[in-house]
């Protein structure tokens, strides 16, 4: 069985950090692209941050050099590193597991409130 559980997720003030972090089970974990994903009230899923199975990542603009995202496969997580947090960074952030050869797989999501 296939899971993925985000945790770290919580109440935190402007220009504050957070760390979450993603830990899958029952998949070949390095053979998967893991993507962060967010999704605020009333606005569609958006992909923040993606890391390949050969480590190279991506970002979405809004958060280029403030979010890193990170991978341990001996651990089987990734990690997302959220710098320098604004109100707009508010959401529910899902990890998802992607490979070629597999359907997708999503976590359940862990709230991320940025707020004074």
């Amino acid at each position: 069985q296939v899971q993925l559980v985000e945790s770290g997720g919580g109440l935190v003030q402007p220009g504050g950090s957070l760390r979450l972090s993603c830990a899958a089970s029952g998949i070949i974990f390095r053979i998967y692209a893991m993507g962060w994903y967010r999704q605020a009230p009333g606005k569609q899923r958006e992909l923040v941050a993606l890391i390949r199975s050969d480590s190279t990542t991506s970002y979405a603009d809004s958060v280029k050099g403030r979010f890193t995202i990170s991978r341990d496969n001996a651990k089987k997580t990734v990690y997302l590193q959220m710098n320098s947090l604004n109100p707009e960074d508010t959401a529910v952030y899902y990890c998802k597991a992607d490979s070629r050869a597999n359907p997708p797989y999503w976590g359940q999501g862990t709230q991320v409130t940025v707020s004074s």
